[in-house]
């Protein structure tokens, strides 16, 4: 038996060498469970656990959108202080879900600021207040509610509100001499969505939403997106921004469709996908079902 799980074993291990190609054994094991590089001017992407984050650093500071959790938080704070001694300016939150901000707190005392729309961080603490557990968090200081902008270094960093869509307080984060927008979660990339209308979500304007920032950005502007059914394809280009822009057009489509035709909400979540709409995966296809009947039949 143990000669035979020996062999099992060498062999598991010699097929995954010959998938890594020149990658060493030990580099293997030493590998982070996480993803940080570099993107373009100064400006990268992280992601472990939860949403994505983008983060920034030149000769002035630090900044960083969105935190996860805890702990991935601290090895991100780990490796961005590995690059530079410079001071954490600003974080900013793109909304207030709990993988996108629990995480904050692992920024106190280390950042100077946060920042985030008016009804994200309401939404924050009654989140938190429910829960009773506003001593994990780090509220932002920092509130704006259609456009707000700061400078850091030599880089712009603008927030863009475009109304309700995945809540009633994401925002858009741009980059601006990078042309890197970290859009938050509304774009979960080929990856069925979370529509949270307990925070004013809305699936009719979220499409909408979705059509302002085409307008803002343009075929250069990399995104960096909250979600993505293929871990590696949490960045992307504005193709994939009208794909989701498709995909909640659709998702509309199919339930005010199924309400006229007298069906009801269990027999609209008997789909297995949304009609026209063929690459978005995943297990959560009812909850945007469920998310659009309540919206358009209230």
């Amino acid at each position: 038996m143990e000669r035979r799980q020996f062999l099992r074993n060498t062999a598991l291990t010699a097929g995954s060498l010959a998938l890594l190609g020149n990658k060493s054994f030990a580099a293997l094991l030493t590998d982070p469970a996480y993803q940080f590089k570099p993107l373009r001017n100064n400006v990268g992407m992280f992601a472990e656990q939860g949403g994505t984050i983008a983060w920034m650093i030149n000769k002035e500071g630090i900044v960083v959108v969105d935190a996860e959790f805890p702990d991935p938080a601290t090895h991100l704070i780990a490796e961005l202080k590995k690059q530079s001694d410079l001071p954490f300016e600003w974080l900013i939150n793109t909304h207030h879900h709990g993988d996108h901000t629990s995480g904050n707190i692992s920024f106190k005392g280390i950042v100077k600021n946060v920042a985030a729309h008016q009804n994200s961080l309401i939404n924050q603490k009654t989140v938190a207040q429910k829960n009773n557990n506003e001593d994990k968090q780090l509220y932002p200081d920092t509130t704006f509610a259609d456009n707000w902008k700061i400078k850091v270094g030599d880089e712009h960093i603008t927030a863009h509100y475009f109304g309700r869509g995945h809540t009633n307080g994401d925002a858009m984060i741009h980059f601006e001499n990078a042309n890197i927008v970290h859009t938050g979660d509304l774009v979960f990339n080929r990856r069925y969505p979370f529509v949270d209308n307990s925070a004013g979500a809305s699936v009719k304007h979220w499409p909408l939403a979705l059509e302002q920032a085409r307008k803002k950005f343009d075929k250069n502007t990399l995104f960096v997106f909250g979600h993505a059914f293929d871990p590696q394809k949490v960045t992307g280009t504005m193709d994939d921004v009208i794909a989701m822009q498709n995909f909640m057009e659709k998702l509309e489509d199919y339930v005010a469709g199924g309400i006229k035709a007298g069906k009801t909400k269990d027999e609209l979540l008997q789909a297995t996908s949304i009609p026209g709409i063929t690459e978005w995966q995943g297990d959560g296809i009812q909850r945007g079902i469920t998310a659009a009947y309540e919206e358009l039949t209230t």
